[in-house]
Order: C-alpha cells, then sequence, then structure tokens
C-alpha cells in the first residue's frame, strides 16, 4: 500500500504484515506535480523487488489503485503469479496498464472482461465480509420476511464526510411523512460533520440517529428499507450482496467518473435510483424518496434486483479459483526441474494439496469515498 491512509494502523493492529511503499497517483495530479510522481516510480519498483525477495509469495494480488503497479510490475518480471481485482465497471488506469502482464483479472462486471483476455478475466463478483454473506443467506431463505424488517431509512454520508450527502439529504427527508411511514433515519456522516448534521436534522425538528460511523455496517444494512449513499464499489457489492433498494448520488471527482458509471450500471437493472451529481438538490432527492417510502412494492422489486446483481460468496469464488489455477501453474514449473528463473528468484512449487497459497501478498492504495 501506500504511505498513507487507514492501512498503516490497521494491519499492524491486528498481527497482519505490512510494508508502506513510496508511490503517489499518476493521474489526476497536478501537471507540476506528474513529473516528480513518475519520478518515483523506478525507486517504487525496486523496493517491490526487495519484498518479493523478502517474503517470496506464492502470488501478487493487486486489489486496485496506483500502489498495485509497481508490485504487480515487478513480479510480473520475477515469474511471481499474479492477479488483479477489479471492482468497478470503469477499468482504471492501474489495471489497464498491468493488462497484458497479469494472469487472472477477477471482475465484478462483465462489461469490463474486453480489456482482459479470455483465459484471465474471471467475472465472480467484489469480495464482501463474512456478516454480509450471511446476511444474504437470510435474505435468500426468506425475502419477504427479510424485506418487512427493513425500518431504517440509511444515508452512508462517508467517513470523510460527503458534504453534498450530509447537507442535502436532511432537507429532503424535512419533506417526507416518515411518522406515518414507520420509518427512521440513521445517518453516517464522518467525524468532521457530525455535529454540524445533527444539529441539521434538530432545527428541521427530525428525530435522526446521526453517528460518525457504523461499526456494524453490515446489521445495519439488514435493517434498512432504504440506503442513501455515494457510488463506489464496495458500497454497491454491499448493497448488492444484502438486497436493499438504494438512492445513489455518485461523487463526481472519482478517478474516471467509475462511481457515475457504478450506479448508471445498477440503475439500469433496477437495482437503484441514480442522481446525477451536477442536477442534484434537495428537491430532486426528496421525489426520489417519496416514490420509494410510498411504495414498499417497489423497493421490494429493487432489492431483488440488486440481489440478482450480487455475488455475495465472491471471496470463495475467488479463492477457489486462484487455488486451481496456481496448482495448475505449479506443473509447468516443476518441468522447469532446478533452472534458476531471472532475478535469481524461485517460488516454491505449489500443489493443490495444500489448500490456500502460502503466502500472498496484497498491494492496493487507499481510496476514500467521498
Amino acid at each position: 500500500a501506500d504511505r498513507s491512509g487507514e492501512d498503516i494502523e490497521y494491519f499492524p493492529a491486528r498481527g497482519e504484515p505490512f510494508t508502506a511503499m513510496h508511490v503517489l497517483p499518476l493521474k489526476g495530479c497536478a501537471p507540476t506535480e506528474f513529473a516528480k510522481h513518475v519520478a518515483l516510480l523506478p525507486g517504487a519498483a525496486m523496493h517491490a523487488g526487495q519484498i518479493l525477495r523478502r517474503y517470496q509469495p506464492d502470488v501478487v494480488v493487486g486489489v486496485g489503485g496506483y500502489a498495485s503497479g509497481p508490485m504487480l510490475a515487478a513480479a510480473a518480471a520475477m515469474g511471481v503469479p499474479t492477479a488483479l481485482l477489479e471492482q468497478n465497471s470503469h477499468v482504471g488506469l492501474t489495471n489497464r496498464i498491468l493488462a497484458p502482464w497479469i494472469g487472472r483479472a477477477y471482475l465484478t462486471f462483465a462489461s469490463t472482461a474486453e480489456h482482459f483476455a479470455p483465459d484471465q478475466a474471471r467475472v465472480l463478483g467484489n469480495p464482501v465480509r463474512r456478516a454480509f454473506v450471511n446476511l444474504a443467506r437470510q435474505a435468500a431463505l426468506d425475502p419477504i420476511g427479510f424485506e418487512a424488517r427493513g425500518r431504517h431509512i440509511v444515508v452512508l454520508g462517508g467517513s470523510q464526510g460527503a458534504q453534498m450527502l450530509n447537507t442535502l439529504v436532511p432537507e429532503a427527508l424535512h419533506q417526507q411523512q416518515l411518522a406515518q411511514a414507520d420509518l427512521n433515519i440513521v445517518h453516517q456522516c464522518g467525524l468532521k460533520m457530525c455535529d454540524e448534521v445533527a444539529a441539521r436534522y434538530k432545527s428541521l425538528g427530525i428525530n435522526a440517529e446521526v453517528t460518525p460511523f457504523i461499526d456494524d455496517i453490515a446489521s445495519m444494512y439488514g435493517s434498512a428499507a432504504l440506503v442513501i449513499a455515494r457510488a463506489g464499489a464496495t458500497t454497491l457489492a454491499e448493497l448488492c450482496a444484502v438486497g436493499r433498494a438504494s438512492i445513489l448520488i455518485p461523487y463526481p471527482h472519482a478517478a474516471d467518473d467509475h462511481q457515475r458509471k457504478n450506479a448508471r450500471a445498477l440503475a439500469k437493472e433496477g437495482a437503484a435510483v441514480c442522481i446525477e451529481p451536477s442536477q442534484c438538490n434537495s428537491d430532486l432527492i426528496a421525489n426520489a424518496l417519496r416514490d420509494l417510502i410510498a411504495s414498499p412494492e417497489r423497493r421490494r422489486a429493487m432489492a431483488h434486483a440488486a440481489r440478482r446483481c450480487g455475488k455475495p460468496d465472491a471471496a470463495a469464488a475467488i479463492v477457489d479459483d486462484l487455488s486451481e489455477w496456481l496448482a495448475s501453474k505449479s506443473t509447468s514449473s516443476a518441468s522447469l526441474g532446478h533452472r534458476r528463473r531471472r532475478h535469481s528468484y524461485v517460488p516454491k512449487p505449489y500443489t493443490s494439496s495444500q489448500g490456500l497459497p502460502r503466502r500472498a501478498v496484497v498491494t492496493r492504495a487507499l481510496s476514500m469515498e467521498h
């Protein structure tokens, strides 16, 4: 991962090895900064090689972002099996550049498969946590009862504070007859805007639970009748795994406009309402809310459509395919005998009887949804 963001604290606190690389994005930076960012790449590639020799992984997996570039490129040059995850409906710059050299591409949207060779692409979905898998099973067993238990309008305003959502949604909710619908409001807004959002609801006379973070987000999805959120890949994967109607307002400055494309893809399937950021105002949100609050049948139809798009078992499917692929590669690598590969790095033979890969380097760059 890069040297910024929550990963630096998250993984060491859980006893997971973590190594930070000094690498910065090439896309979206000012022209004056571009040359400086490019100049970091040779050093990052050398550092990546050192990490690979230290850990000698069975596989290197890139899960998106610019930090994946040097590590996956170094792994491919050293003969280490590589894979990447593309969670969005638009293939990001790093993954487009790496496409010719990686072994497996695990995709969420079938439309992105055209960017990869047929033997690379696997449309298996975006992994979600086990709690979402359990909820998905409950929803599949009793979809009507699962929908009936949804009693909250959940607003996900982003851990960094999505100002548009945190400002406009309370005004839109003020126009609704929520008491008659027996729906409660939970608004997650990030630490910076928590007091401001709470004060806004109070001034509007709305009884809302305002919180900077939601620790058990899976349970909150499980109790939701409707979700209002941005359109990041993880949010959409969770919505579809559980199956919840949603109003999506994409972050307008996301790289390659991927959030807008994600939201449109879900709306096309009838699983969400997409409100364009450039046109977004409280009245437009209020109209979408009014239609969905007044029609439980429509919410159920959207939830069903979301579940059709969901792949809650994506993590298991990816691991199964990755293990099978590595096992097949071990057959060909065994024929090399004791010949050394380039850079004096030789991965140990992998066999399917070993189950999961013994060592895997996972590389990513932190991307916050605003």
